[in-house]
């Protein structure tokens, strides 16, 4: 993408734990998105990679789309079967992301269930300390969410890159260059944290972005606080959200930042299901406003 203003670019997830992300991305190539990223849930099911790749490119066609970022969500720390998939998913999204053109792998770091979050990090430098070798071989950046998966610090099951106090921890576990985050604002707002100021503090550490918001229902956390029966937080799609989105794009311009924002959909509360897509090509326009760049009409 030649045109400066649109270094940042607009894009989605794709779910390609089930097979056919192809098809999907075949789908909905013509709706103006600028970058996909397909993601695994827990396990690539033993799909061939190598594989879904060239077909995911084959996909995209000459249009001018990137995949930047693949996700492979999981706890990779644990030992049950799932999470030793997961674990393999993590060396076979590195190994392959080279097929999608990728040069990224996100997802989380995993958690030793039921622990202290400080409790995770003997194991934490043993499994990342040798995927961050792994991926740094193969030209690959290491990408965790931020996201708690509603965990805390005393306890949690998946992740425990969800905090700046734990991203000090881990990033002097492992100082590893290829090893950052893929960062959202709404991980960050339903705890109540101004996500802002983050990205100036650590934006060398952004390597993907998820476009994902969040609405704080001041009124009700005034009245019932963040323990009752009330919903105190949505999780949003972008234009639905509090997050001033020409701020955020403003503040990663700032600090050099280019790379693509992906929309992670089927969180919000109201464009969901019938609507998701709706919701979606709100949020593209949105972030194409907020970025500066074109705009693309909703679908039929």
């Amino acid at each position: 993408m030649s045109n400066p203003a649109k270094s940042i670019r607009i894009g989605t997830m794709v779910s390609a734990s089930k097979g056919g992300a192809d098809k999907r991305i075949g789908q909905i190539a013509d709706m103006g998105f600028e970058s996909f990223e397909p993601f695994f849930w827990q396990t690539t099911n033993g799909q061939n990679l190598a594989e879904l790749g060239k077909r995911c490119v084959d996909a995209i066609g000459d249009r001018d789309i990137t995949i930047s970022t693949l996700g492979m969500f999981g706890n990779p720390l644990e030992t049950t079967d799932i999470d030793l998939d997961t674990l393999q998913g993590w060396k076979d999204c590195i190994d392959n992301a080279h097929h999608f053109g990728a040069t990224c792998v996100a997802g989380f770091t995993g958690r030793v269930r039921g622990k202290v979050l400080t409790d995770s990090l003997p194991r934490y430098k043993e499994i990342w300390s040798e995927l961050a070798k792994r991926a740094a071989d193969k030209g690959v950046k290491i990408a965790f969410e931020n996201c708690a998966m509603d965990g805390n610090w005393q306890t949690g099951d998946w992740n425990i890159a969800h905090n700046p106090d734990a991203w000090e921890l881990i990033f002097n576990e492992t100082p590893d260059d290829n090893i950052g985050l893929e960062w959202e604002p709404c991980h960050q707002m339903v705890y109540l944290i101004e996500p802002l100021p983050q990205i100036r503090k650590w934006a060398s550490k952004i390597f993907h972005v998820h476009g994902k918001d969040a609405t704080i229902r001041w009124d009700v956390i005034k009245e019932h606080g963040i323990f009752g029966k009330e919903k105190f937080v949505f999780m949003r799609t972008p234009g639905f959200g509090d997050s001033n989105w020409t701020d955020i794009i403003s503040e990663l311009r700032l600090a050099g930042w280019s790379g693509s924002i992906d929309i992670e959909g089927w969180h919000d509360p109201v464009y969901r299901d019938a609507l998701e897509m709706t919701g979606q090509v709100h949020a593209l326009n949105h972030l194409k406003h907020a970025r500066g760049g074109d705009f693309v009409v909703d679908p039929v």
